[in-house]
């Protein structure tokens, strides 16, 4: 773990700091793409990870953002009708145009076009989460209320029954 240094995850350190969090973004040799492979590199449980699932809104063709927590499965039904609008499968493309970030690598902020958020309420059980920093290679560390409070989002059931 180092502190960032690629562009985009200093771009994201200066986004939090604007925030007014006090957070450092890190960096890590291996990738924390995945759920597993990021709580593997810090040292956490799967369950703190704040994982963005993007999904494409059907009618709207706006991306929409879903930050779950790294051991849930999202419910597209759900989400759907949390947004008003039937979605479609994201690909690494749209994904990258939408939100400014690779596969792996999405923020739940700083975003390059507007997007839908939804939080899963099932972060809140947490002290401290760790998300998705820009980069497959890097992450920072906050908390359930600091998330809410950075995007604006509410918290929501969106866990697969199952």
């Amino acid at each position: 773990m180092k502190p960032a240094q690629h562009p985009t995850a200093l771009r994201m350190q200066a986004l939090l700091h604007e925030q007014g969090l006090d957070v450092q973004v890190v960096e890590f040799e291996q990738p924390t793409r995945t759920s597993a492979e990021a709580a593997k590199a810090i040292g956490c449980t799967v369950a703190e990870i704040a994982k963005s699932v993007v999904f494409r809104g059907k009618e709207s063709g706006q991306a929409v953002v879903v930050v779950a927590s790294g051991d849930n499965r999202v419910c597209e039904r759900k989400v759907a009708a949390l947004v008003g609008e039937k979605l479609g499968r994201a690909d690494a493309d749209f994904v990258r145009e939408a939100t400014g970030y690779v596969i792996g690598g999405v923020s739940p902020l700083g975003h390059a076009q507007p997007v839908k958020l939804v939080l899963d309420a099932d972060l809140q059980r947490f002290d401290r989460l760790w998300a998705a920093a820009g980069t497959p290679f890097s992450v920072f560390p906050l908390t359930p209320d600091e998330l809410r409070r950075i995007t604006g989002a509410g918290w929501n059931d969106i866990r697969a029954d199952g």
